[in-house]
């Protein structure tokens, strides 16, 4: 009897061993999966984005900022095995310093921000190469003067990587120009996202994904030194990525611009209810 009772704990512990195991594949795959920008999978993420501030207005090294930046990610099956994505991006504006030039101070600023999606056909070949391209545009969403552009802006996008089980690099650049709205500000923003994440498995993703940009109206560089480290786990049966990131800009405005950029972000893998209602 004693003799069936360790070999009834052994094969216990032997199962749960394996089911542990399954689990972390799993977790693997699924980190992979969303480590790739033209992932089939449909998430929600939401970044809690804390920013400190530096320049040469007065009290500006004083500045702090907290944003949460919704971005979900719907993708479209089609029959050839490419993908329709839709990523719409609606920035929530917890506490936005403006400079008032009549105080000579700051003041803070709460609400939306401008809706940012992108629309693009994206491949990933069986050898891992990634391409994408399709369209960029802003709406003037913003529920002040001082959060948006106050113009509706659109352009072109287009994106070049390779991924493997390891590691995924590429490049995501993109334009955009006003085409209407209102104010005298003109908007041409060339931006690029490159993206260099190593997957050392146990479901971890470590890099740097940095978003660049030069605003061509003001001749402003905006580059920053991008840090990342995240995890997938999988809780109740859904997925999770977990991650956070730092960024560090060595180019922004010398007026007024974010030194510091620390982001906490959390992204279930969701039931794509959207992509259903086409089929």
């Amino acid at each position: 009897m004693k003799n069936l009772t360790i070999l009834a704990l052994a094969s216990s512990v032997a199962l749960s061993q394996v089911g542990l195991a399954e689990e972390a594949k799993s977790a693997d795959e699924i980190a992979k999966s969303l480590a790739n920008p033209n992932t089939p999978l449909a998430s929600i993420t939401v970044k809690n984005q804390v920013r400190s501030f530096s320049g040469s207005l007065p009290n500006a090294s004083s500045q702090t900022g907290y944003t949460a930046l919704l971005q979900p990610s719907f993708p479209f099956a089609l029959d050839n095995g490419s993908l329709i994505l839709w990523r719409p991006a609606l920035p929530i504006v917890v506490d936005q310093p403006v400079f008032n030039a009549d105080k000579l101070d700051f003041e803070s600023e709460n609400g939306l921000g401008d809706l940012a999606f992108d629309l693009a056909y994206a491949t990933t070949s069986e050898a891992g190469v990634m391409t994408a391209f399709g369209l960029i545009t802003t709406l003037p969403t913003a529920s002040s003067s001082v959060l948006g552009s106050g113009k509706w802006s659109i352009g072109p996008e287009v994106l070049v990587g390779k991924i493997t089980d390891k590691y995924v690099l590429g490049a995501f650049p993109n334009h955009q120009w006003d085409v209407a709205g209102w104010g005298e500000n003109s908007v041409s923003m060339t931006s690029i996202q490159l993206f260099a994440t190593w997957l050392p498995g146990g479901g971890w993703n470590v890099g740097s994904v940095p978003i660049s940009s030069y605003d061509w109206t003001n001749s402003q560089w905006n580059i920053p030194i991008n840090l990342q480290v995240g995890k997938t786990v999988i809780w109740n049966e859904t997925p999770w990525k977990i991650s956070a990131e730092v960024n560090y800009y060595v180019e922004k405005s010398d007026a007024f611009g974010a030194e510091w950029m620390v982001s906490f972000n959390i992204a279930p893998v969701v039931q794509n209810a959207l992509a259903a209602l086409f089929k």
